[in-house]
């Protein structure tokens, strides 16, 4: 290569590397104004679920800390995948960002032989909402009464039994997936697009039984329209304090939770996403808040767990312990 090429060569690399440099100071420099419009929070499934419950609840407070409506777009589909894969590929500017959880951004990463997105790669997490416990939730004129009977029933009758999902791949499909191959029955699953198609369907009698998020699904409990033969958590809930454990009713290290967080596209500035993570403790620090949460079943989640480290180490932990237990069980869509 000739001296002058190898000069305009390295001049243009140069160039290259001055215009990115300069690209992301000017998103560095803008990030201190956001929002300066309304944002976007994505919930990846139906309205009436748990994830848009839990979102709708927090949304007046988040926007209150960032001086900006925080407008809910529901996007369902194929469990939860098409509104986080929307996110995945959205500009890096903090405006639209998705609530995930631990179908959406621990296990669909195991799920799939050629995974939709990377969890762990396209996405930088801004702050953990909520924890939420899982129970199981059977039509009112089953004739059981409590877990054993559950089982009991389930193995005399699996071939003509269904359970429903709020769609392939979602928390609630593997919990039941996983209850089902800890107790050794083959059930046909039914998913639905989002909590709330599932819930409706069960209260209509057209399905059996679903491992759904506590969030909105209490009511029924409460009322009788539905029986909730155990909580899939170590411990029972204060605002369920009725309906036992599965591992006080025989399953022992049996459990199955959920939880909910923030998520940025990758490469969105530090500054945003440190904006983000203040709005969300700011919002969960309200009480009354918290006491609507609880009511569903959902704990809002401290400050020291919203630190980078710690929810850095906590996702990896969620992969790691997710991953395990689905090569273990052989779940695997397509």
């Amino acid at each position: 290569m000739s001296f002058a090429r190898l000069v305009l060569l390295r001049g243009v690399v140069a160039l290259l590397l001055l215009t990115s440099t300069l690209s992301g100071l000017a998103s560095l420099l803008a990030a201190p104004d956001w929002p300066n419009r309304p944002v976007t929070m994505v919930v990846p499934y139906a309205p009436g679920g748990s994830t848009d419950l839990v979102a709708r609840l927090i949304a007046p407070g988040l926007g209150a800390a960032l001086g900006q409506p925080v407008l809910v777009e529901n996007m369902a589909g194929v469990g939860g995948i098409a509104g986080v894969s929307r996110v995945a590929k959205a500009a890096p500017d903090g405006y639209q960002f998705v609530v995930g959880n631990v179908g959406t951004h621990a296990q669909n990463q195991f799920l799939f032989a050629y995974p939709p997105y990377d969890a762990a790669v396209e996405f930088v997490p801004a702050a953990l909402l909520v924890d939420q416990v899982m129970l199981v939730a059977v039509r009112a004129d089953l004739p059981i009464d409590g877990l054993n009977d559950f089982i009991a029933h389930l193995h005399a009758n699996a071939a003509k039994m269904q359970y429903a999902s709020a769609g392939f791949g979602s928390p609630t499909h593997l919990a039941c997936a996983l209850l089902n191959s800890t107790l050794g029955v083959d059930v046909r699953h039914v998913p639905y697009r989002g909590g709330g198609p599932a819930t409706r369907e069960l209260l209509a009698g057209k399905i059996d039984y679903f491992c759904s998020n506590v969030a909105a699904i209490k009511p029924y409990i409460e009322t009788g329209r539905l029986k909730a033969p155990a909580m899939l958590s170590r411990e029972r809930l204060s605002s369920l304090p009725g309906v036992p454990t599965a591992q006080e009713q025989g399953l022992k290290d049996f459990e199955a939770t959920n939880w909910m967080a923030l998520f940025l596209p990758a490469s969105t500035p530090e500054p945003i996403v440190v904006r983000l993570n203040a709005a969300a403790i700011s919002a969960l620090a309200d009480q009354a808040l918290q006491t609507k949460l609880r009511a569903l079943g959902a704990e809002p989640a401290a400050p020291d767990r919203n630190t980078e480290d710690h929810l850095q180490a906590f996702l990896a932990a969620e992969r790691d312990k997710w991953g395990a237990v689905i090569r273990k069980a052989n779940i695997r869509l397509e």
